[in-house]
């Protein structure tokens, strides 16, 4: 049985856009420290102090014993990059995924950047990830279902030769990182939506939107690490997310900065 969706009521929906503004300042923060040499961990530091120094706290850190503020994910790495050593260049993409709790609520959201010049392959990936994100929320409206979503996020994604990761999707977002309901990037099967119910969407649900995009094949695996995911045959993947609130008309991005 689906759980149930946490509505919010008018003050929370405020402290969801506190913990929004900070999370999106958090993103745009990490976008500026990508450069060439720089580390992983590096990176992480900075969005760890720009969430600390606004009042919140970095919601990755130990969630489930995630060792970092953030997650920074290089090239072929899907998600859940752990920072450390690993030293960022030029021809990179790094996909920065970020959270940040504010007076108990969270705002979530991510996004893929380039390191210096890439290739025009990758740079094309990066650019039609974020557009599959804006394609999805066009169903973000009362009376929808949230399969709508995913199956407008795929659509878009497979008409420019790419394709979807099926093994983790977006998800309910407010006083935990994840609530219900489950927010698939793709068009979900009957099994699929037996088990989350295929709810419609209400005003006051926030939910965070994450289409993550590989070059290739959508098949991903695992590393010995337990946290970090890569594409199976080694493609490039990218990630764009953003916590949205569901409104009477077009949905609120609680997690839009003004240069992303």
């Amino acid at each position: 049985m689906a759980e149930p969706i946490y509505i919010k009521s008018p003050s929370e929906i405020e402290l969801m856009r506190q913990a929004g503004k900070i999370t999106a300042g958090a993103r745009t923060i990490a976008r500026q420290a990508v450069r060439d040499g720089i580390s992983t961990k590096q990176i992480d530091r900075h969005v760890h102090d720009f969430i600390t120094k606004n009042g919140a706290y970095p919601t990755f850190l130990n969630y489930n014993g995630f060792p970092g503020s953030a997650c920074v994910s290089v090239n072929d790495e899907v998600i859940h990059g752990i920072p450390g050593k690993r030293i960022v260049r030029d021809g990179d993409i790094v996909s920065l995924d970020v959270g940040a709790t504010f007076k108990g609520f969270v705002g979530d959201c991510a996004g893929t950047f380039p390191c210096g010049e890439v290739s025009e392959e990758a740079r094309r990936l990066i650019e039609v990830t974020r557009q599959s994100f804006f394609e999805g929320i066009k169903y973000a409206r009362v009376g929808y279902r949230i399969s709508d979503i995913g199956a407008a996020i795929q659509e878009y994604v497979e008409s420019h030769g790419y394709s979807v990761v099926r093994d983790y999707v977006g998800h309910g977002v407010g006083r935990t990182l994840h609530e219900a309901p489950e927010v698939p990037n793709f068009k979900a099967e009957r099994k699929f939506l037996a088990r989350t119910g295929n709810p419609r969407l209400v005003k006051g649900m926030t939910i965070a939107v994450e289409p993550m995009v590989n070059a290739g094949d959508w098949q991903i695996k695992e590393l010995s690490n337990g946290w970090t995911v890569v594409t199976a045959d080694g493609s490039l993947s990218a990630h764009y997310e953003n916590t949205i609130l569901i409104t009477d008309g077009e949905p609120e991005i609680l997690t839009m900065a003004d240069d992303i």
